[in-house]
């Protein structure tokens, strides 16, 4: 998700890019995406600018095992 965040905010204009670039720094949600994946549940991301939303998100799977 941050390698494809990075990419999105490149693409965007400046105030559009700002809260990429936040969430690209923020440890603290970060942790918050770990502990939803670890308890099963989806984490998204959205970010918009006057024409598109982008939303990135992410679930555990299990391992096969």
């Amino acid at each position: 998700m941050l390698h494809r965040a990075g990419h999105i905010a490149d693409q965007l204009d400046t105030p559009a890019a700002r809260p990429v670039l936040h969430w690209l720094g923020d440890q603290a949600e970060h942790e918050h995406a770990l502990s939803l994946l670890t308890r099963g549940e989806t984490y998204t991301f959205t970010v918009f600018d006057d024409t598109t939303r982008y939303a990135l998100s992410a679930r555990a799977t299990r391992s096969a095992r």
